[in-house]
Parts: C-alpha cells; structure tokens; sequence
C-alpha cells in the first residue's frame, strides 16, 4: 500500500483525534468521561495509524489509564479522588451557585451519585 491514506484510514484518524480531545477535556470536567473516549481513539487509531496508537499507549500523561482499564478494568486512587471531589464541588455550586430548578438539581444529583457509586466500586490500581 502507497503512503497516502485511505478515506476509512481519514475518517478513523479524524475521530480519534476528536475522542482524544473529549478525553482530554474529561480530565478536568467532572461529568465527562476521560477512559472511555481514549479507548475509542486507540481504537481509531488502531485502524488508520500504528504510530499515533502507540503513541497513545505511551504518552506519559494519557497512557496509564488506558493501559490499567484495558489490562484489569482499574483506575488510580488519585482519579477516584479528584473525580470524586470534582463531582462533589461542581454539586454544591449548580446548588448554592445556581436558580437551577429543582427537578435538575434531582437528575443532577441522581446521575453524580451512580456515577460516583461506579468509580469506587472499579478496582484501584497498585503502582
């Protein structure tokens, strides 16, 4: 095969950079997943660049995650924490911050605590 791209290698490559730039702004919103959208761009990757998938697995930063979910389903205590606190303090500011109605406060709330109660009980990564 001829080093130009293919239009299903183009369109891969194009949605793993989006997943990759949704899982990076999940590091720092609390409702946005971060896990989920780098396995999707390793996938992506996988399928229209060898290079910029291994260059994922590596990164410094991004690749531990990816490595600990996909080898035992796992996540740091240092993430548990910080999503945790992050998810708590964007709660207590939508209720004192906010003249959001009560049924969003509810859902809110609703959704925060399932999504809290999943990533306690995921196993904890040793390191």
């Amino acid at each position: 095969m001829s080093g130009r791209l293919t239009v299903r290698q183009h369109i891969f490559r194009s949605l793993g950079v989006v997943f990759v730039g949704l899982g990076f702004i999940g590091v720092f919103l609390p409702l946005m997943p971060t896990t989920p959208f780098l396995l999707l761009a390793l996938a992506c990757f996988a399928r229209s660049s060898p290079a910029i998938h291994d260059w994922l697995i590596n990164h410094r930063i991004l690749g531990p995650y990816i490595v600990d979910w996909e080898r035992d389903r796992s996540i740091p205590m240092a993430a548990k924490i910080t999503s945790i606190v992050m998810m708590s303090a964007s709660f207590a500011w939508l209720v004192l911050g906010t003249s959001a109605p009560a049924i969003a406060l509810w859902m809110t709330g609703a959704v925060l605590i399932c999504v809290a109660l999943y990533i306690v009980t995921r196993p904890t990564t040793r390191r």
